[in-house]
């Protein structure tokens, strides 16, 4: 009898493993050049025989732009002449005007123009139509259009002809371009003697040294007891800055993040590198449905290490890494390479792309099929949906009243009218509309004809429509009828009993035009309820110590 070789039985399996393995390399690229090649071949034929001539470089980036999307949305194919974007998104520089602009019927319009920056320093106004630059005509142009005459290389001239409400001929300006640097922390300062606020709208290549900019001079001028960083609609960046801002709160050496992904070598743990600035002070981080991705690892980590306390919505999740890749001609491509991890472990990707519905789309993650993690101090988080803040408040409904306000431009326009009118504002800290001002602008509104869809009559509409369908028309005829008698459009009661909400965005647009954007920040706080939320529980210490040490023990059955 021959004895039983195990070494020689797993050479031999390992050998058949290996062909296996190697036939199925082989079949995987077989179907890769295949499918390239297929690819090709309808190119060439859409080439040869399409009805109309198409534009190669357009047809390829909607192929190429469908392909990544289909497997998520951070996916994107950029070339050379699109390399310029994403810098300006990643630093927040870029060679221009300085001015928010945006679409008017025909024509685009100077919005929100940066203060310092050549529009304001040349006086183009919020309300401005630019009809030319450099002599081509931009009516009938798009945003991006526009946008793209008005940047370049900086200390380059451009000449702009607008035209401007109360003037009967088109006005000329000759500006000269200038490096346009956004600001990640366009405002910070006091709440109140003494909570600080910082407020961060991205995280470009500067976020974390502007961060630190903004902390230690609150710090030094202030005496402080209390920060609130706030992340709302913050949609992400770098995530190298997001680190550097959690470094500036916890100590050196301290894990922050991890990367995982389907090439290992690229798997990398994030810690903390240097001293930071401070482990003792109260911190809030505010964030919403908007906060995502660095945003989401800046106020997931500080939760997870009991360092914040998270107040307002849950926020994206968003936990996927983006690599970019060079790629031929000068172009390149954003790729998903990783997922990321917090300090508890919990990944907060809220939705799964790699499984779809048969409809093509994709759901979040339902709570039932998500898990519990700890923090440092012993509190329950779960993952598989975005950070659940601390304090959790819900935001608050517009009006539908409001919505069609700011969508038809009229609180836009009543600015600018304001504006022309009032050559200067009191100090911002004191602004508001009084009486006289906001019935002004209910006689603004009604002499423009302003139309409206009210919620209210659109449900009635519904009602009927069920009523009839079931049969019941005849028997709630009056009744329908007393409700529509009630239900006629009164725009002074609307507008009157609208009037909170409207008036905080009125009095904001109308901060902007002489406080730019820092006095229409300024103006929101007052009215921010989620913000009076951070600063109640930063100036109650036992709350605060409360929210961060409390943690739940399940009861043994």
């Amino acid at each position: 009898m021959k004895k039983f070789c195990f070494a020689s039985v797993f050479l031999s399996f390992i050998s058949f493993t290996g062909h296996i393995d190697a036939a199925s390399q082989d079949n995987k690229a077989f179907e890769i050049s295949k499918n390239l090649d297929v690819f090709s071949s309808v190119y060439k034929e859409l080439e040869m025989f399409y009805v109309d001539s198409i534009n190669s470089a357009t047809v390829i980036k909607n192929g190429i732009d469908a392909m990544l999307g289909k497997l998520d949305p951070y996916n994107q194919y950029m070339p050379e002449s699109e390399k310029d974007d994403f810098k300006a998104m990643t630093t927040g520089e870029y060679g221009g005007i300085g001015s928010i602009i945006q679409q008017r019927g025909d024509k685009v319009i100077i919005s929100d123009p940066y203060e310092d920056m050549p529009a304001q320093l040349n006086d183009l106004r919020p309300g401005d139509a630019i009809l030319e630059i450099d002599g081509i005509s931009m009516v009938g142009k798009t945003v991006s259009e526009v946008s793209e005459k008005l940047k370049g290389i900086p200390n380059t001239k451009l000449t702009i002809k607008i035209e401007r409400k109360g003037d009967t001929e088109p006005l000329v300006k000759e500006i000269t371009r200038k490096k346009i640097q956004l600001k990640a922390v366009p405002y910070y300062g006091m709440l109140n003697d003494s909570i600080g606020y910082i407020y961060l709208t991205n995280f470009t290549d500067k976020a974390s040294s502007e961060v630190k900019n903004a902390f230690l001079d609150l710090k030094k001028k202030n005496n402080l007891s209390g920060v609130v960083l706030d992340l709302r609609g913050n949609p992400g960046g770098i995530l190298e800055e997001a680190i550097q801002i959690v470094n500036f709160f916890v100590p050196k050496g301290q894990k922050v993040l991890e990367t995982k992904g389907k090439v290992k070598n690229w798997d990398r743990t994030y810690s903390t590198t240097q001293e930071p600035l401070d482990t003792e002070i109260p911190l809030a981080v505010m964030v919403n449905r908007g906060s995502a991705s660095a945003s989401e690892i800046v106020a997931g980590s500080l939760q997870d290490l009991d360092r914040a306390v998270i107040v307002g919505e849950r926020t994206f999740g968003k936990g996927l890494v983006q690599t970019t890749r060079p790629v031929p001609y000068n172009g390149m491509v954003k790729v998903t390479t990783a997922k990321y991890y917090i300090p508890s472990g919990r990944l907060i990707q809220a939705i799964d792309y790699s499984h779809r519905n048969p409809d093509g789309s994709v759901g979040r993650i339902p709570d039932s099929l998500t898990h519990e993690f700890k923090t440092a101090n012993g509190r329950i988080v779960r993952d598989g949906g975005g950070v659940t803040p601390d304090l959790s408040i819900e935001s608050e409904n517009s009006s539908n009243l409001l919505y069609y306000l700011l969508k038809d431009n009229y609180i836009f326009d009543f600015a600018n009218d304001y504006k022309a009118e009032n050559q200067a504002i009191s100090d911002i800290k004191d602004f508001n509309l009084n009486d006289i001002d906001y019935n002004k602008f209910v006689e603004f509104v009604k002499s423009k004809d302003f139309k409206y869809d009210r919620q209210s009559e659109k449900m009635l509409q519904d009602l009927k429509k069920i009523a009839e369908a079931e049969g019941y028309t005849e028997q709630a005829k009056q009744e329908f009828a007393a409700l529509e008698a009630k239900l006629v459009h009164n725009i002074d009661y609307d507008l009157q009993f609208s009037r909170p909400e409207i008036q905080q965005y009125l009095e904001q647009e109308i901060a902007k035009r002489y406080y730019f954007q820092n006095g229409e920040i300024i103006q929101s706080l007052k009215y921010d309820n989620e913000v009076k939320k951070a600063i109640d529980i930063l100036s109650d210490k036992n709350s605060y110590n409360k929210t961060l040490n409390t943690f739940v023990t399940k009861k043994k059955k």
